[in-house]
């Protein structure tokens, strides 16, 4: 990884956990994903955007494997998703082989936008809702 790729994943990172996360948490009808934490146990919720079509919600992780979310996935797909101030429980697949640009184009555009120019190693998941 180069130095301006380790400094972005950094920066982006740190914005996020210190300033963008707690804020948007709090708003009620913000998109979130919550995992469980593939050490601590708890619940690990993250604000994100995606789009739900059907019964299955998709989102690209900017930083791929090195997202907190992601490899709390890798550790136990079942988790919890908010869209439109309800929570849907489900399964998370991560898909390598998708094709994560194209896929950003199905996606909120304001979020698309953001995960494109801060992204480092974009990730396709698709979360599988029951019910």
């Amino acid at each position: 990884m180069s130095r301006f790729t380790e400094f972005r994943f950094k920066a982006a990172t740190t914005f996020q956990r210190r300033i963008g996360n707690p804020v948007t948490r709090r708003l009620p009808f913000h998109t979130l994903l919550e995992t469980t934490g593939r050490t601590s146990g708890l619940p690990r919720v993250t604000p994100l955007g995606g789009r739900r079509i059907g019964n299955e919600f998709w989102l690209v992780s900017e930083f791929g494997e090195k997202s907190q979310y992601v490899r709390n996935i890798k550790a136990n797909p079942t988790v919890r998703v908010r869209v439109g101030g309800r929570w849907h429980v489900g399964t998370a697949h991560l898909l390598p082989d998708d094709d994560p640009i194209a896929r950003l184009r199905t996606l909120p555009k304001v979020n698309s936008t953001g995960v494109r120019t801060l992204g480092t190693n974009l990730l396709t998941v698709r979360v599988d809702l029951e019910g």
